[in-house]
């Protein structure tokens, strides 16, 4: 035996190996040639040195790695001294092997060696190749022991794995935030850098996560690769689908803790939540009122912008929203689906249906706080609330005149039409 000394940070790292090189010392079998034939065999000293070998690692003293093959700790070892002795001619890039320059290199070449049978695709190692071709065969050698989920590939695996451990190394430096892989905290920190690399060249939207800009690709190419098996209806994005499907099972995973109420899409789960919280995060700009969720903010923006995009194809007129439109187009249907369980009348909206409903409940749930008089509907209350307030916010375009309540602003307008109603109120 031998003594082999590493110099590292002047620290002195002893190893004992055999005299014989990698190559001899990786033989533990003596051959023997007997005329046309090579008859092999072991003896009980080489046996003992297989079962020595087996036995004997060596271990890098700084961060306690083992390795069965001296050349490899000596590789290993280089990443502590800083040792990289290859260096790229082109970009001056160094490695600490051969081999590792080699690859390197092709990136600058576009050298791809190896190619996929399969389809013909190439890649500069392979192992890339190897990794690609489980997309043709399906094959998922990473296998989970704790929920038997399966992986193709080695970095989604370990990934996988932290899920069971709980494990979140990579924690933002903003907030806090942990995650289990690093993608994810690359994605949400361009919520605090406000990063959106992603563009669409057809409309020239960007966005922060890459997933996302696919599916809005989609849109432009018109593509809906995902289908309900129920129905048949075609979606862009996978959790559109998943979304829509829960119309057809019924499901509705999102708890609510405070009242119950179960929900089937998240954000609405989420909207919900805020109201508990009293939370109105989405405020006019205009106006400054606030609301619980974006989509009402926006509804409620029209009414300073005038918008109306919604058209009814029967009439021609337009809306400002969406279920205001649909509500509409039922007087042309006239179909009338929701039905009092008391008296059998029907009904095209079911806000007339629970108002009805309070004819036969008796319920009053809306009171006026300076007088204590109910009413079954928040509208009623509204205009009862104007006699108090004298507020009167309709007006005739004609005279100037203003009302509390708009029916008798149209009564007072027949007069300028030369209508003469049979019975005309007073009260403005």
């Amino acid at each position: 035996m031998a003594s082999v000394k590493l110099e590292d940070c002047s620290q002195t790292l002893e190893l004992n190996v055999n005299i014989k090189d990698e190559e001899e010392e990786e033989k533990i079998r003596t051959s023997v040639n007997h005329g046309n034939h090579v008859e092999t065999f072991s003896t009980s000293r080489e046996q003992q040195q297989e079962d020595h070998r087996t036995k004997r690692s060596h271990h890098c003293p700084h961060c306690e790695e083992n390795f069965p093959i001296l050349s490899k700790l000596k590789v290993h070892l280089k990443i502590h001294t800083g040792e990289n002795l290859y260096s790229c001619t082109d970009c001056g890039k160094r490695f600490t092997t051969s081999r590792a320059l080699t690859l390197h290199q092709r990136v600058h070449t576009g050298v791809k060696p190896y190619s996929c049978s399969y389809c013909g695709k190439c890649f500069t190692t392979s192992s890339e190749l190897t990794v690609h071709q489980r997309t043709h065969t399906g094959e998922k050698p990473y296998i989970c022991s704790d929920c038997g989920k399966s992986f193709s590939h080695l970095c989604n695996f370990k990934a996988h794995q932290r899920i069971h451990a709980g494990e979140k190394p990579y924690s933002c430096s903003d907030c806090g935030k942990s995650f289990s892989q690093q993608n994810h905290l690359k994605s949400h920190q361009r919520i605090h850098t406000g990063e959106k690399p992603y563009f669409c060249s057809d409309c020239r939207k960007s966005f922060s996560h890459l997933c996302n800009f696919k599916a809005h690709q989609r849109i432009h190419a018109g593509e809906k690769p995902y289908s309900c098996s129920d129905c048949g209806k075609s979606f862009s994005q996978q959790n559109h689908l998943k979304s829509h499907q829960r119309i057809h099972t019924g499901e509705k995973p999102y708890f609510c803790s405070d009242c119950r109420k179960s929900f089937s899409h998240l954000c609405n789960f989420k909207a919900h939540q805020r109201i508990h919280a009293g939370e109105k995060p989405y405020s006019c700009s205009d106006c400054g009122k606030s609301f619980s969720q974006q989509n009402h903010l926006k509804s409620h923006q029209r009414i300073h912008t005038g918008e109306k995009p919604y058209y009814c194809s029967d009439c021609g007129k337009s809306f400002s929203r969406l279920d205001t439109l649909k509500s509409h187009e039922r007087i042309h249907t006239g179909k009338k689906r929701y039905y009092c369980s008391d008296c059998r009348k029907s009904f095209s909206h079911q806000g007339s249906l629970k108002k009805h409903k309070r004819i036969h409940t008796g319920e009053k749930p809306y009171s006026c706080c300076d007088c204590g008089k109910c009413f079954t509907a928040s509208f009623d209350l509204k205009v009862h609330e104007r006699t108090h307030t004298g507020e009167k916010p309709y007006i005739c375009s004609g005279c100037g005149k203003s009302f509390s309540q708009q029916n008798n602003l149209k009564t007072h307008q027949r007069i300028h039409k030369g209508e003469m109603p049979h019975q005309f109120s007073q009260t403005s």
